[in-house]
């Protein structure tokens, strides 16, 4: 089975369907490439356009719900990396996905939070979805959303 077609498989096995990636909600690109790798600009928790959650990990969401907004952050990068690359044939797997989660004073769970990107990215890529990662805790992110994602990805020519 081609990468493309595997990728998609597993997606429908998982019940996500990838959107159209939101556009960028500033002076900057979504995807850039740059020799065999693509950098893909910080992803939020949108659904059609807004929001899904709002607020600080610790103080008014649950790590439960963190995680959540993390994987909604997550599926948005792979509608990102999609749309960049036309498909997976190209994908070679991720080489770090950098977490910056807005955190409640005293909350200190950033890297559970985060699971919830990374594991997405194993239960559809299996090993090509392992990467190195960051998990930091901000005061504020845009539109008051709990995680922003940024994603290095490594890619054919």
């Amino acid at each position: 089975m081609e990468a493309s077609s595997y990728v998609d498989a597993r997606l429908r096995e998982l019940g996500i369907d990838l959107p159209v990636p939101p556009p960028p909600v500033g002076a900057y690109v979504a995807a850039k490439r740059s020799g065999n790798l693509l950098f893909i600009s910080g992803q939020i928790p949108v659904a059609e356009g807004k929001p899904q959650f709002q607020g600080k990990v610790g103080s008014d969401l649950t790590v439960e719900e963190g995680k959540e907004a993390a994987r909604l952050s997550a599926i948005n990068a792979l509608a990102q990396i999609r749309k960049a690359l036309g498909g997976w044939d190209r994908f070679e797997g991720f080489v770090r996905v950098s977490g910056y989660i807005a955190s409640g004073e005293g909350f200190t769970g950033q890297a559970q939070v985060m699971d919830g990107a990374s594991e997405l990215f194993v239960q559809v890529f299996g090993e090509q979805g392992n990467h190195a990662r960051l998990a930091m805790g901000v005061s504020e992110l845009p539109l008051g959303v709990p995680v922003e994602l940024e994603v290095i990805a490594e890619v054919s020519p």
